[in-house]
């Protein structure tokens, strides 16, 4: 038989006194020398020094707040200036582009533009905010204090190798976002005192999508265009945007390490001998007293076939960016001893862009 269940509580019967006053559960005592406190719950609002550097970060720079100080370079349309921010003196470049664009072209350069403000990686320079001013465009960009790499000289292949491997990150980043440079050369690669690589100049840019056009403008510096690029009759008239960077890159840092430009005419020659020396000649190669790394390095950069030049990715897993501070390969093995055998193999067909 079940034991009769007190009636729930109802308005009449909330109120009543307690049967047994007498009758009470003790509450157990929590010993103070043991006891760990509940935390306390997140506070909506963010402490002022976090909410102030949150601000800052998101804060549009007003234009009229920005003092030009002087002019840094000059190049690719356009002219750049160093500039200070008013209010909390942090310095950066402007870059002004030339001309008065027709509107198609404007908003073109402006949707470019809002693409690369997107663009955040340690090796790209930063594009933090563009303007219309006076008829011209205007970006302002992250300052780079020690210039650009133009007429530098790198004997020391460790050196060498981490430079390479700075620019070759900024390369990958940017084409896995479908970005193309395409004017890749040492005056567009920038350094800062912290040793930090750049690569600068959106100027030329170009964000690509996988069904847009093969990017056989002429835009650019012919010194550094790949044969492809130059004349349309090789490669069956179709340019590999990604493939343009890699050749660009490899005919830059050869000029690092050899000190000159590394085709037989002068950089700043004329068109029709910078085209022969570039389409008719066999690639250039590094010095035969590099290490077989740098050399073999070089020749994954500059082959003649587009799709059997590496991409950014693979150049990364090459021994000679990969090698040790000291310039020792990861192997243990020195410069000029054997390294693995499939590096010493032509560059392997390049893969299709999407998985560059």
């Amino acid at each position: 038989m079940k034991s009769a269940q007190p009636p729930p509580p109802t308005a009449a019967n909330r109120q009543r006194p307690r049967r047994r006053p007498d009758l009470t559960l003790p509450l157990p005592q929590r010993d103070p020398a043991i006891a760990v406190p509940l935390p306390l719950p997140p506070n909506s609002a963010p402490s002022s020094t976090t909410a102030a550097s949150a601000a800052a970060a998101i804060q549009p720079i007003n234009f009229s707040e920005l003092d030009r100080i002087n002019r840094i370079g000059s190049g690719s349309g356009g002219t750049v200036y160093k500039v200070a921010h008013r209010p909390t003196g942090k310095l950066y470049a402007l870059k002004v582009i030339y001309g008065n664009h027709e509107e198609s072209v404007r908003r073109q350069i402006c949707r470019e533009i809002e693409i690369l403000r997107d663009v955040d990686n340690l090796n790209v320079v930063k594009c933090h905010d563009m303007y219309d001013h006076a008829g011209e465009i205007q970006v302002l960009l992250e300052y780079m204090d020690r210039g650009s790499l133009e007429g530098i000289h790198i004997t020391n292949e460790a050196a060498l190798a981490d430079l390479t491997r700075q620019i070759l990150s900024g390369i990958h980043y940017l084409h896995r976002k479908r970005i193309v440079h395409r004017d890749i050369k040492p005056s567009n690669l920038l350094v800062n005192s912290r040793k930090q690589v750049k690569i600068a100049d959106f100027g030329v840019s170009r964000v690509l999508a996988q069904t847009m056009d093969p990017c056989n403008s002429s835009v650019g510096t012919i010194a550094y265009m790949s044969p492809e690029r130059i004349n349309t009759d090789l490669n069956q008239g179709r340019y590999d945007g990604y493939a343009g960077d890699i050749w660009s890159l490899g005919v830059s840092i050869l000029e690092f390490y050899m000190g000159r430009f590394p085709f037989a005419v002068s950089r700043g020659g004329d068109w029709a001998s910078l085209m022969c020396a570039i389409c008719m000649s066999q690639p250039p190669e590094a010095p035969p007293t590099a290490s077989r790394q740098f050399r073999e390095f070089i020749s994954c950069c500059l082959q003649r076939d587009p799709h059997r030049r590496w991409t950014a990715n693979q150049l990364l897993r090459h021994p000679f960016v990969v090698q040790t501070n000291n310039g020792t390969p990861p192997n243990g093995s020195g410069g000029g001893s054997q390294v693995n055998q499939a590096h010493q193999l032509l560059p392997p067909p390049r893969p299709h862009p999407s998985s560059a």
